[in-house]
């Protein structure tokens, strides 16, 4: 008979034994390799409450490291991800810390490019694979990934939000949701945009190339 580890226990669209210990796990882990953009040298785990707790057991770890490869929830790698990542290069490293008033199942997620650029992602596993994402490079800011989402970066000028909603008109593109987040007026801020349909990267590029747009992310997980 077979050796059964936690890793060959498949749930709905998963591997591993928990949805918020695994599947949500690496939906965070991805949503970070999406908005580092893949160059990515070095990543430090900061887990707090029954992740720092159960990170092990329960597989958070190589849950996290799959998605911050890129994996789906439901890639046999991720069992493999430890020696996956370190015969990429990258370096990776779990603490535990205190994140505040947090939900248990919360994540810290900084990374290191390999230009020596920092992405920090803060999030939660909210139950059943859900996640929440409530951070991204100190901006607090709420997002699921249950729908298409587009993260745009860009500066707080007048007319930036007419200007990407004109080019999602133009591809036909239906907003389910919309929230804008800045620092500081004048200063950097974000769109989160989640929508009904399917995003196109001809549709990424040309919001790219709108002026005070510093990036674009495509979300879909």
């Amino acid at each position: 008979m077979k050796d059964y580890t936690i890793f060959d226990i498949v749930g709905p669209n998963m591997i591993g034994p928990s949805s918020s210990h695994t599947a949500g796990a690496c939906r965070l882990g991805n949503i970070a390799y999406k908005i580092a953009e893949k160059s990515i040298k070095e990543v430090t785990f900061l887990l707090h409450g029954s992740f720092a707790n159960t990170y092990r057991g329960h597989g958070t770890d190589k849950a996290l490291v799959g998605g911050i490869l890129g994996f789906d929830t439901d890639d046999e790698r991720i069992k493999d991800s430890f020696q996956i990542a370190k015969a990429k290069g990258i370096n990776f490293k779990f603490l535990a810390e205190y994140l505040g008033d947090v939900h248990s199942n919360t994540v810290k997620i900084i990374i290191t490019k390999e230009d020596n650029t920092t992405v920090e992602i803060l999030g939660s596993s909210i139950g059943g694979g859900n996640i929440v994402v409530t951070e991204i490079n100190g901006l607090k800011l709420e997002f699921t990934g249950e729908y298409t989402t587009l993260i745009i970066s860009h500066i707080d000028k007048p007319g930036m939000v007419s200007k990407v909603t004109a080019v999602l008109s133009e591809y036909q593109i239906n907003i389910a949701f919309m929230r804008v987040y800045r620092h500081e007026k004048g200063q950097n801020a974000f769109m989160i945009i989640e929508t009904d349909d399917e995003i196109n990267n001809n549709l990424v590029i040309k919001i790219k190339d709108i002026e005070y747009v510093k990036k674009a992310y495509l979300i879909n997980i």
